[in-house]
């Protein structure tokens, strides 16, 4: 269970955290690649922010999510600047990709083609819990 403390927190976080690395992505010059920061999870002790990202198009998620794995300390310092009035520590960020929306995508997808996995279950991956 949240407190209402760490949903603080993470509301703050996934809002700054979005117009960091959607500027990131521009100046990086990949115009047209949107990146939106879906969840933010916040441990109880405030010291690890779990953030979830969607990146669309699939195809430079898992190049864009290396990059904002190895970047992590700047993009630390850039989000400690932007919350220095509202939180004493930027906990540590882990970056994770939010597939739900591909996954939902793929469902919808295969309902309207013929190969309709309601008929046959085989046609879907089996979904990884996070």
């Amino acid at each position: 269970m949240e407190t209402q403390r760490q949903k603080k927190i993470a509301g703050v976080l996934q809002k700054d955290l979005a117009e960091i690395l959607q500027r990131a992505a521009k100046d990086g010059g990949m115009t047209g690649t949107l990146i939106s920061v879906t969840k933010v999870n916040v441990t109880t002790d405030l010291s690890i922010a779990k953030v979830y990202v969607s990146i669309f198009p699939h195809d430079n998620g898992k190049e864009l999510l290396e990059g904002m794995r190895s970047n992590q300390p700047l993009i630390k310092h850039q989000l400690a600047l932007r919350t220095k009035n509202q939180l004493r520590r930027v906990p540590e960020l882990e970056f994770h990709i939010d597939d739900s929306l591909e996954y939902i995508d793929r469902i919808e997808n295969s309902l309207k083609g013929n190969d309709n996995p309601i008929q046959n279950p085989d046609l879907l991956d089996k979904r990884k819990k996070s």
